[in-house]
Parts: structure tokens; sequence; C-alpha cells
């Protein structure tokens, strides 16, 4: 059952409807009562990204698989809160019954900065992120290239994801550091 607090301030459901439509005519996969509020941005290859049944995706957010071969998959009853950034450049996923808080950013690839070369002539650095299910990742986290949270994991609010999280753990700081485990 998904919480009825998240559900409670939903957009028109016209205004839904539309919106629904416009993305399912763009090509990206919508499966049931998927609900994406005004001013998303989907963007670049939009038929590389899955919404799953009951997600909501929230006003500002970006999801962009930045090339042709890159991955974005949303889980069942997972939520991407307001003004949250997810750049893929090869595989990002995200399970059911996620929540991910306003003002997170989410990218699977960093660049080199090998000495005598130029930084923006350097090729990327790209792995794949797995987020399980039962994750809540608070405000204004970051979650780095190759990072792999296991289910029932939470990150606190502020923190830098650059190693994996175990199941049912709470990580926080910079960089994210084991807190406690839930009970």
């Amino acid at each position: 059952m998904t919480n009825a607090q998240l559900r409670k301030h939903l957009p028109n459901k016209f205004i839904s409807l539309l919106i629904y439509i416009w993305h399912l005519i763009r090509g990206v996969s919508l499966k049931k009562n998927v609900i994406i509020y005004p001013k998303v941005k989907l963007l670049r290859y939009p038929r590389n990204i899955n919404l799953m049944n009951n997600s909501i995706i929230k006003s500002g957010v970006h999801l962009c698989p930045c090339n042709k071969d890159s991955k974005i998959s949303i889980g069942e009853n997972t939520t991407i809160g307001f003004n949250t950034f997810i750049y893929s450049s090869k595989k990002i996923t995200i399970g059911n019954d996620c929540l991910i808080a306003p003002f997170v950013y989410i990218v699977d690839s960093k660049h080199q900065f090998k000495l005598n070369n130029k930084i923006n002539s350097q090729d990327n650095i790209t792995e794949p992120i797995i987020i399980g299910d039962d994750v809540w990742i608070g405000a204004h986290s970051i979650i780095l290239p190759g990072v792999k949270i296991a289910n029932g994991a939470v990150i606190a609010a502020g923190s830098v994801v650059n190693k994996d999280i175990p199941a049912n753990a709470i990580y926080g700081g910079v960089p994210a550091k084991f807190l406690k485990n839930r009970k």
C-alpha cells in the first residue's frame, strides 16, 4: 500500500492525463497510474526511460538518458521529489517503493582528470547505479557512479554516497558513513 500523504496533493487529473499522453507519444515507457507533474523534463532519449506502476515524478525533475544506449528505470510506487536530477550515461535503476527527496542528484558517470590532457577532452568513466526497493534518499544527497544501495537503506539528507550501502543501513555525511541500522 502506498503512503496516502504522498498522494494527497497530486496535480489536476486532466492535466496529468495530458502530460501522460504527451510522454507516451514521445516514446517513454509508462505503466499504469504514473503521475508526471508539470515542468518535468524527460531529456535526450525519452524512449530509454521506464516508469513503472504508480510512480510519481514531481515538478522540476530531470530524467536524462545521455546517449542512445543509456537507460533509466523507476520502480513501482516510487516517488522522485521536486528538482531531482538523474543523469544516466549507462544505466540507473531505482527499485520499488522508494522515496527520493527533493534536490537529489544521481549521476552514473564522471570525468577523467589525467595530467597533461585537458579535462574537457577526456572520456567519461561510467558505472551503473542500482538502488534497491524501499530505499529513502534524503534531500540534497548525491549518488555517484557505481554505487549499489541495497533494499531498505536510508541515506541522510545532504550525503554524498560514493560506495555501496548494505541492506537496512542508515548512512550519512560527506562522504556517507555508517550511522546505524534500521530497527
